[in-house]
């Protein structure tokens, strides 16, 4: 097959029916191996200042023990590359052989010096070689030749360090830091991401180096999810199969830090891509490898799964370089142009009462009879066989086993669960139906009845460790057949900590959503768990993979050497203030290395430029430049007003 046909295909993974791991070739960063049939490899980065020797010499060994195989240290000139011998040194004399990778922008000459000292240099292609102006710049062919001859002679310098001191090298493309060239010529695009680490990936081929890792990081899943598969596809076409660092980038803090990582992360290594691991979280780096770890060993003896029906072609409207929902009909507020739904399960509920609905966001007030509901209230309660003999808010309902249902029918907003073997021959609800069961239970005699009946939402459930796979495979046939019935996604966890209920579910949920799949999610969760923390999680998986937003997002950095002010006790003040605002989204930036591009879908932008100065932007748009950091805060709110974005906050 030639790489056209591969590109056409829009191939980026070994298969999208069995777990087989993308088989990369292994590279040596020091003594560890990467890539290959290596295990996939930890890290994280520090904060310190890098003139401070004892300070990152001690958050390098808490990172370490804490699980990191690799630790990056930011070099942002000549005077911090210098710095990292003497790191190094005082690490091995501590008895830690931890290689450590120096984090280059903007300094191709700190890089050489970094170069001959450290195991490994991450370098960015958007700004090694270039300055960014966002400026649109027209090229010809002629030029951008010209354009890339400028890039190779700045770069092979370094290239040629490396082979000679058998040092990796980390080509890392952000979404916020492509040049105004690659802008230019292909736009903020996955293509463009893709584009602008091959060009520098190409200058390393011809220098028959190899000790390579490559990176396509975003605070976008689905830019991040889309670029790296583009990526595959490219090397497959090109014949390369380097190895790859996964990580969203700017991912926060908290639970939402964590649920968005493990969308995008764990979207991948769904599919076998991904060879390193690294978790941005706005907080302390040495609490980043122990979420990266749980992430990792879910796949540490995952097994191919043969049994799920294999795919001959895609479907004609699925593509995994570029988002577009699958096409459903309506029922009821399911489908069509509709929000995914939230279904909460109260099944295992021994009686259920208004104040039960609490933790899933609708709250009743005994003294004005009145409900009032939160932004993350859910849509449906699965009850089983429990009665629910209270008045619900006009716009829930309530979701029996069949057999009851049959007994409230009369009832306002209830609605049956039919199991999917059943179909053909029970009484079913007007208006809608919620029918049940796993890949196997949709015969084609149950199918064929979904494709006339316009009154029936599917809930396709998975029992099996490649559950993803199976749920996506559902959908491609679905498709085959024309059936355009809504689908819930569900699927059960039992006995988890609350820590991996969220990286297991956000996993399983959000790479299916990434790709437009889904009308809806079911989370059963039994002993995981606050009923409030169950549905939280929910809600922030459907944010998370940008299909409903509910809250504010914050796009904020994990910090590093190039911080100008506290990341995390300014991120806690902004969050205090504004985490009552519905759909907004935030960037908090500690420096400008990836701030104006990397919060590009940003509302607004809290970025530091100088000690005890910040730049405040509405969009990609300086408003208020150099401002004190003391006022810096009051005024992000005064722009969120000025806007017309703000609300006040509702008094308890």
């Amino acid at each position: 097959m030639n790489a056209q046909e591969l590109i056409k295909l829009k191939q980026y993974c070994n298969s999208l029916t069995e777990y087989k791991r993308f088989e990369t070739r292994e590279v040596s960063i020091g003594d560890l191996k990467l890539g290959g049939s290596n295990p996939i490899r930890i890290q994280s980065m520090t904060t310190t200042d890098t003139m401070d020797t004892l300070g990152t010499v001690e958050q390098s060994i808490r990172m370490i023990e804490a699980g990191c195989e690799l630790v990056r240290i930011t070099a942002p000139s000549k005077l911090e590359a210098e710095n990292l011998l003497h790191i190094k040194n005082e690490l091995r004399a501590r008895g830690y052989n931890t290689p450590l990778v120096a984090d280059i922008h903007f300094t191709p000459n700190a890089a050489e010096i970094a170069a001959r000292i450290v195991e490994k240099v991450r370098v960015n292609p958007g700004n090694y070689a270039d300055k960014k102006k966002f400026e649109n710049i027209e090229y010809t062919d002629v030029t951008y030749l010209s354009e890339l001859e400028r890039i190779r002679e700045r770069f092979t310098p370094l290239v040629k360090i490396c082979k000679e001191y058998g040092t990796a090298m980390r080509i890392g493309t952000n979404h916020g830091s492509l040049s105004d060239r690659i802008l230019s010529r292909y736009g903020d695009t996955p293509l463009g991401m893709v584009e602008s680490a091959m060009e520098f990936l190409r200058i390393c081929r011809d220098w028959d180096y190899h000790n390579i890792v490559l990176s396509m990081k975003a605070s976008n899943t689905r830019v991040m999810v889309q670029a790296y598969r583009l990526l595959v596809n490219h090397m497959m076409a090109e014949g390369m199969n380097y190895p790859l660092h996964l990580g969203v980038t700017e991912a926060g803090e908290g639970e939402d830090g964590r649920i968005k990582s493990a969308v995008g992360i764990g979207a991948l290594l769904e599919d076998g891509i991904g060879d390193t691991i690294r978790v941005s979280l706005t907080e302390d780096p040495e609490f980043e490898a122990p979420v990266a770890i749980a992430l990792a060993d879910r796949y540490k003896n995952r097994k191919s799964d043969s049994s799920i029906e294999s795919v001959a072609s895609l479907p004609s409207h699925f593509d995994p370089f570029n988002y577009a929902k699958r096409n459903s009909h309506e029922v009821e507020n399911i489908g069509g142009s509709n929000v995914p739904r939230n279904i909460s399960d109260f099944s295992d509920r021994k009686e259920i009462t208004a104040a039960s609905l609490f933790g899933i966001g609708l709250n009743y007030s005994v003294p004005m009879d009145k409900w009032s509901l939160t932004d993350q209230a859910s849509d449906y309660v699965f009850v089983g066989d429990k009665s629910v003999d209270f008045q619900i808010p006009g716009t829930f309902g309530i979701i029996y086993n069949h057999a009851t249902w049959l007994q409230h029918q009369s009832q306002a907003r209830v609605y049956p669960l039919v199991q999917a073997s059943q179909l053909p021959s029970v009484q079913l609800h007007s208006k809608l139906n919620f029918v049940i069961g796993q890949y196997s239970d949709f015969t084609i005699e149950v199918l064929t009845v979904l494709k006339s009946n316009q009154s029936c939402a599917i809930v396709i459930d998975t029992v099996i460790e490649c559950g993803m796979a199976e749920q996506r495979r559902f959908m491609f046939k679905l498709d085959e057949l024309g059936i355009t019935a809504p689908v819930i996604l569900k699927r059960s966890y039992a006995n988890l900590a609350e820590s991996d209920f969220q990286l297991h579910s956000a996993t399983d949920f959000g790479g299916l959503l990434i790709d437009g799949f889904g009308d809806g999610i079911w989370i059963n969760a039994k002993q995981c768990g606050s009923t409030q923390l169950i549905n939280q999680t929910a809600f922030g998986i459907l944010q998370a993979a940008r299909v409903r937003i509910s809250k504010t997002e914050y796009i904020s950095c994990p910090s590093c050497g190039r911080t100008l002010f506290d990341l995390q006790e300014t991120t806690a003040k902004i969050r205090k203030r504004t985490d009552h605002l519905k759909g907004i989204k935030i960037g908090i930036m500690g420096c400008i290395v990836n701030g104006p591009g990397e919060m590009a879908d940003a509302d607004y932008g809290y970025v530091g430029v100088g000690v005890g100065k910040i730049s405040l932007y509405k969009g990609q748009e300086v408003v208020k430049r150099g401002i004190p950091a003391a006022d810096a805060v009051d005024l992000l709110i005064d722009l969120i007003k000025t806007h017309g974005d703000w609300i006040e906050p509702q008094l308890n």
